[in-house]
């Protein structure tokens, strides 16, 4: 799997953003769509599922405070673009998500990245805060059974923003840690 200081690897994607048909094709992301942003990218093993929607809707309730930090959510399965569609066609709250889904069939970037379950050969549920230079900066992954917390997501994302020394259990607006008056 890769890890911090990593490069996020290469990729270009079709995604589905919204409940609408496209007249051609559906659109591409790629790993320079956001240029200049953070980025969180966040997998889940399967559309249609149990888990998988509490933690795409979990994140989507928290998408606006990801924009404010100046990162984009990106969702991702090794599930087709149709699929997708389907799923959000199928259910109005995931219709409604703000962020696009990733459609990543060929399990080419969830190769790269090294997030392939063993046996089933789909996505770990597996999240990445990636840098405005593509650098990996947190990387989760969790058990297929157990749901992730975005909330903890955001709050490494602002612990990464401060550039500080960021304590255990730290939020926004608290202190962070000074060397200077530790070693003092």
């Amino acid at each position: 799997m890769l890890t911090i200081g990593d490069k996020f690897p290469a990729f270009n994607l079709k995604a589905v953003s919204n409940t609408d048909l496209p007249d051609g094709d559906f659109e591409r992301l790629t790993d320079q769509s956001f240029s200049g942003k953070w980025k969180l990218v966040f997998f889940w093993p399967k559309d249609f599922t149990f888990i998988c929607p509490t933690e795409i809707l979990a994140f989507d309730a928290l998408a606006d405070e990801f924009a404010d930090r100046d990162c984009v959510v990106l969702g991702a399965s090794t599930d087709t673009d149709f699929v997708h569609f389907a799923w959000r066609n199928s259910r109005e709250d995931l219709g409604a998500v703000k962020f696009p889904w990733l459609a990543d069939n060929k399990k080419e970037l969830s190769s790269a990245l090294g997030i392939l379950e063993k046996d089933e050969a789909v996505a770990l549920r597996a999240s990445f805060l990636v840098d405005p230079d593509g650098v990996i900066r947190m990387v989760q992954a969790n058990d297929l059974s157990v749901g992730r917390n975005p909330e903890e997501v955001l709050r490494i994302l602002d612990a990464l923003q401060t550039d500080e020394l960021c304590p255990c259990n730290w939020h926004s607006g608290e202190e962070t840690i000074d060397v200077a008056k530790e070693v003092a």
